[in-house]
């Protein structure tokens, strides 16, 4: 189920990606706060949430092997998206396909160094605080793992998608070309932050009933455990 929910965030979001920005500004004692996010991130604080499930429950090798799936996964669906536009094309049918298919496929690669960098040190940062505190303070590993590595995705997929593959089309008359991209960076780990302090409270009850009903001991590292069987 967790991996199911990961893989199944992680193809959205990469297929969504920029295709489409929505605009969250909101206004605080009359100070203006922008806040502009790629629909792709909507779906990915989940991603983090599944990682440090598996990790609390089944240890790092199980959510190391998980993120590699997804880099599995999404290299198959860009193939997909390659080859339907390089088949030759029925009379009928609109051109959607290819403007998603633009988009998709020309931040496929910011998508995937970020997704590949900030997933492992998420899950590193989570057994190193986990290892320290000797398993107790689920809060700190928790959030202490996806704030860190969520800004390292932040800043990544922004600036790789804008200068690696332009995908991302700048307004001049909003502003000069570092501000509305520290814009858009802050905006989406924002986003991110809310999300992982939100998410909290769902992951201590969460671990809580799962390791009773998987009857898994949510202390102590599976590593070795799976290396056995």
């Amino acid at each position: 189920m967790l991996a199911g929910l990961f893989l199944g965030s992680l193809t959205m979001l990469n297929i969504l990606g920029v295709t489409r920005f929505v605009d969250l500004s909101f206004d605080v004692f009359g100070l203006h706060v922008p806040m502009v996010l790629a629909v792709g991130v909507l779906p990915y604080p989940v991603t983090f949430l599944c990682t440090d499930f598996i990790s609390e429950l089944y240890g790092r090798k199980r959510a190391n092997a998980v993120v590699w799936m997804g880099l599995a996964l999404n290299v198959w669906v860009m193939f997909v998206l390659w080859a339907g536009g390089a088949l030759p094309g029925a009379p009928f049918g609109s051109d959607v396909f290819m403007d998603v298919r633009g988009l998709a496929m020309g931040g496929v690669t910011a998508s995937m160094v970020a997704y590949l960098t900030a997933q492992f040190i998420d899950v590193w940062l989570f057994h190193f605080w986990k290892k320290l505190t000797r398993g107790r303070h689920l809060w700190l590993r928790n959030n202490g793992s996806t704030m860190v590595s969520q800004l390292v995705d932040s800043v990544a997929v922004i600036l790789i998608t804008y200068y690696l593959s332009h995908g991302i089309t700048l307004d001049p008359a909003k502003g000069s070309e570092g501000a509305q991209l520290l814009t858009l960076i802050l905006s989406s780990y924002v986003f991110k932050f809310v999300a992982a302090l939100l998410d909290t409270v769902p992951f201590y009850f969460g671990v809580r009933w799962l390791s009773r009903w998987l009857e898994l001991d949510p202390a102590r590292e599976h590593d070795a455990d799976v290396e056995l069987a």
